[in-house]
């Protein structure tokens, strides 16, 4: 099998997505010190920030359905543009030199409401231009490109807001969703129409090829739990860093050591193809326990940095593992939209895990909601990795090289 970067399709895919990832990474420091230089109020960033993750939630199944039903390069492209505009508009607005509050937020609306329609995408875009055989390599190197923006990003975002301004990370960002637009336009991509029915039906098919696959739907639910686990530690980690375990600087390595695990992961991921790659992705997940167990009992600043590292290790080859998985086992006509409700699960625990840990943390001590969090995630892992259907799970001995069609369907290509 060729690598993927040879390619045509994959690589135009592969640059425009890590064009756009390096913009989108340096847009959280960014937004932040924007908002706070403008307002400064914590409750005004945690507004601009709500505005954008209420609409992607809300909007995420309905961005399957219509990703399914279209083309996924059409509806990536086309959310490109409008996230390349709404950076744009934001920016000019922050350059302006009186940003609008109420502007930004409707801006960061708009952005949110895009993606809750481009990430069904991706899971369509991989499989409609790497045959099945090459999938995994090719999800390890889209991990990849993410995890090295997210080294880069801030460390961009930083010298942008010191030296010009925050408003010029946000004309990056448009810039690279520009650049990601016209190389999608590029792109040929397999594509299986869907019969013509019913929005609600559409909808309805997508949740049951959910349900029906005993496998998926009790990992989904791990998955929302984990990423819960993971909300606890990014709110609290920080306090315990500060004062029990060395200061600032100690929350900056946890995070950088994170950072290059995300990265060896998914490096490890390009070269290992496990026999039962649900299980080992419900274990994986299950070893986030580690680092929530260590900041609670707070040993000690190495220990911490190295358990929060093991474990993104682990999760930097489960993911790309997943996502193959899915790729091979969902049908094309579905995947976008079973994909949605994954993304639906996942990020929607994450703002109860905001909300939750500071309640509990003022309540009992931060070692509590940590522990129970550790507890949970361990259990929830497990657990799963005791279902029969997850068990058994085995990924073929042999793919064969696939189109990207379901079978007996023809695939029409994007042009």
């Amino acid at each position: 099998m060729p690598h993927p970067l040879r390619q045509r399709d994959f690589r135009l895919l592969f640059a425009g997505r890590t064009l756009s990832l390096v913009g989108d990474a340096a847009l959280p420091a960014a937004l932040a010190l924007a908002v706070l230089r403008a307002t400064g109020s914590t409750s005004a960033l945690a507004l601009v920030l709500g505005c954008a993750m209420v609409p992607k939630l809300l909007l995420l199944p309905v961005g399957g359905v219509i990703a399914d039903r279209l083309r996924a390069r059409t509806v990536a492209l086309g959310t490109d543009l409008v996230r390349c505009a709404a950076q744009l508009f934001t920016g000019l607005q922050l350059l302006g030199g009186e940003p609008s509050l109420v502007l930004i937020g409707a801006a960061e609306a708009v952005g949110g409401a895009a993606s809750a329609f481009a990430m069904p995408c991706l899971y369509p875009l991989v499989a409609g231009t790497v045959p099945a055989e090459g999938r995994q390599r090719a999800n390890a190197l889209m991990a990849t490109a993410e995890s090295a923006s997210k080294l880069a990003g801030p460390a961009l975002a930083g010298v942008l807001v010191l030296t010009a301004g925050p408003g010029w990370a946000f004309l990056l960002d448009a810039g690279t969703f520009a650049a990601s637009a016209a190389l999608l336009a590029l792109v040929r991509v397999g594509h299986v129409p869907l019969p013509r029915r019913s929005f609600r039906a559409d909808l309805a098919e997508g949740w049951s090829e959910v349900r029906t696959r005993a496998w998926y739907w009790p990992s989904l639910l791990g998955h929302a739990v984990s990423n819960l686990a993971i909300s606890v530690l990014l709110v609290l980690g920080p306090g315990v860093a500060v004062r029990e375990l060395g200061g600032e600087g100690v929350w900056v390595a946890v995070v950088q050591a994170g950072a290059v695990g995300l990265l060896v992961g998914n490096l490890a991921a390009s070269r290992v193809r496990p026999r039962r790659p649900v299980l080992v992705a419900n274990l994986l997940a299950a070893g986030f326990a580690l680092p929530l167990a260590v900041f609670a009992a707070a040993p000690g600043a190495g220990y911490a940095i190295a358990a929060y590292g093991v474990a993104m290790v682990g999760l930097g080859f489960l993911n790309p593992v997943w996502q193959t998985t899915v790729q091979n086992a969902i049908p094309s006509t579905a995947l976008a939209r079973v994909t949605s409700y994954d993304w639906l699960l996942s990020l929607g625990a994450m703002p109860l895990g905001y909300a939750l840990a500071p309640l509990t943390a003022e309540t009992w001590s931060p070692a509590v909601p940590l522990v129970a969090a550790a507890l949970l995630v361990a259990a929830a892992g497990l657990a799963t990795a005791l279902i029969p259907p997850v068990r058994r799970f085995e990924r073929p001995p042999a793919e064969a090289p696939a189109s990207p069609a379901a079978p007996g369907a023809e695939a029409e290509a994007d042009s």
